[in-house]
């Protein structure tokens, strides 16, 4: 990590204070600015970070005391350290009120070589060690924004995989494995809140003869229709799942009685057989297709999920063989 030599502002009226300082803090390995007066010391302050200035206290209209208190007032430049050269150094009030506008050191003139640069190069080392800290920091700070992106990513992309292992590609609905889930949480959740629920299978009729006249791309599109259909038509709580190929499943929960539950499953068979316009591909076409629906009601927990699922899977077999296009509810 490189680091920019540090600065330091000398601010002296006489010009050949100005030279022997700049012989002084020759090797200090410093870059060096100097200023006549007060104002031009300030404009250079605005410009650069200043690991030092040394101040002369004593310039006329605007004198080291007030330089030190408008710094003082900029909270960018408030902690630049102010070292004040002065040749009242033995004057107690002086030097008060010095400390009072900010001078972190004083040195008397005439000014010792040694003195001065000894308080120098203290002072450049704890610059730079603030800026090898601060540069640490920034360095901390930019890699744990990259982290934070990269743990973001990470979890954008395990929820993705997540949300791929349980949902159906091409609808958006839970698929084969979400639903076994979402009917085992049904099963579990019975007993603790009194209500029924009911399983109901669902297949598609008609849906192949459109698949093998209008296409691949009309079959998918039929089938996030009816998708779409079949949210509209279950209540918040409810499942709905694509098993595979025309096959679905609704897990219809806060089942009352077996009259509801057979209308409820009409209104979905009603529904899905409303004629559907897509586009094939020979161009737009209308779709009519329906619904075979078998309808099992969970006889409790002597019943299993594989029992109920058998028992909507009959349903379905005797909706079809009747058929089509009607719901039957298992014995």
């Amino acid at each position: 990590m490189t680091l920019p030599s540090p600065k330091i502002l000398v601010v002296d009226d006489t010009p050949a204070n100005l030279v022997a300082m700049r012989h002084l803090l020759a090797d200090s390995g410093a870059q060096l600015f100097e200023a006549d007066n007060g104002n031009a010391a300030l404009a250079l302050c605005l410009d650069h970070e200043f690991a030092l200035i040394l101040l002369d206290v004593n310039m006329p209209e605007m004198d080291g005391f007030e330089v030190a208190f408008l710094i003082g007032e900029d909270e960018k430049l408030r902690e630049t350290p102010i070292i004040f050269v002065t040749a009242a150094y033995a004057d107690d009030i002086n030097r008060v009120r010095g400390y009072h506008f900010g001078a972190v050191d004083y040195i008397a003139k005439p000014i010792n070589d040694m003195i001065l640069q000894s308080k120098v190069r203290v002072f450049l080392e704890l610059y730079r060690a603030r800026a090898e800290l601060k540069a640490t920091l920034a360095t901390l700070e930019e890699r744990n924004a990259q982290l934070n992106v990269e743990i973001a990513e990470r979890l954008r992309v395990e929820d993705r995989i997540r949300y791929q292992a349980t949902h159906d590609m091409l609808t958006g609905l839970p698929n084969r494995v979400l639903f076994h889930d979402r009917l085992l949480t049904a099963m579990q959740r019975v007993p603790r809140h009194g209500t029924d629920f009911a399983l109901a299978l669902l297949d598609i009729d008609g849906f192949k003869a459109v698949n093998d006249t209008q296409g691949h791309p009309a079959g998918d599109a039929l089938l996030q229709a009816i998708a779409e259909r079949l949210g509209d038509q279950v209540r918040s709580n409810d499942t709905v799942a694509r098993l595979g190929g025309d096959e679905f499943a609704l897990i219809l929960e806060d089942v009352s009685d077996d009259v509801s539950l057979l209308r409820r499953c009409q209104q979905v068979g009603a529904a899905l057989a409303a004629p559907y316009l897509l586009d094939g591909s020979k161009g737009p076409f209308v779709a009519n297709v329906s619904a075979s629906i078998g309808i099992a009601l969970w006889e409790g927990e002597t019943q299993s999920d594989e029992d109920l699922i058998q028992a909507a899977d009959r349903a379905l077999y005797r909706a079809k063989d009747e058929g089509k296009n009607r719901c039957v509810m298992a014995p």
